[in-house]
């Protein structure tokens, strides 16, 4: 699923909020940065919904996006490794030291159509949605049935991560319709020239 209305098309469709950070990042594709600056952060929150749509986040500055980017780097070496049956605890202790935090506090409250919706009980803090997120690094990696339907897509330009909750566990890539969709049209662009080559 994508969401967002600014300079990115943010992706949400690897199954946990952990892995949609990791995927905000440069990738061996070439993927440009996608938390650039204080105000690209600010719309991944609310994406995310890690934030209610309509919060305030006036305090979004430089210090969170380096604190987001560092907690990312640390869950995608964590989470590269348990793939590769390795092992990196210095990002194991920085994401513990984190998800040992509180997260958000959340309350609902009525709408003006009656309708319950979520709110924060207080303005964002940095320190406590990085904690939400370390808290669902952690519950994927001690979550045994989560934990094996952890993958890496196999699109030739992507090496997002993703839970494959498909039935038979067969997913391939990230999204079928962006990178499994990429590698049909590359599959059938080989085989026309294969075709073609053929023909001469």
């Amino acid at each position: 699923m994508a969401a967002g209305t600014g300079a990115y098309d943010w992706r949400f469709d690897s199954g946990r909020i952990c892995l949609d950070l990791v995927a905000t990042g440069t990738g061996p594709s070439g993927a440009c940065e996608q938390l650039a600056g204080p105000g690209p952060l600010a719309e991944w929150l609310v994406a995310a919904a890690l934030v209610p749509c309509g919060t305030v986040l006036a305090t979004v500055d430089d210090h969170w996006v380096t604190r987001f980017r560092h907690l990312r780097a640390d869950i995608g070496r964590l989470l590269t490794a348990e793939l590769g049956g390795a092992r990196d605890d210095a990002a194991l202790d920085h994401v513990n030291a984190l998800a040992a935090g509180a997260p958000p506090g959340l309350r609902a409250v009525r709408a003006k159509s009656g309708a319950l919706t979520r709110t924060l009980n207080a303005p964002p803090v940095c320190g406590e949605l990085l904690v939400a997120v370390a808290r669902d690094c952690v519950d994927l990696l001690t979550d045994p049935e989560a934990r094996a339907a952890l993958r890496r897509c196999e699109g030739d330009t992507c090496r997002r991560l993703y839970l494959d909750t498909s039935r038979g566990h067969r997913r391939r890539w990230c999204s079928s319709e962006v990178c499994g969709n990429r590698e049909r049209v590359a599959r059938h662009r080989r085989r026309a020239a294969a075709v073609d080559a053929d023909s001469r």
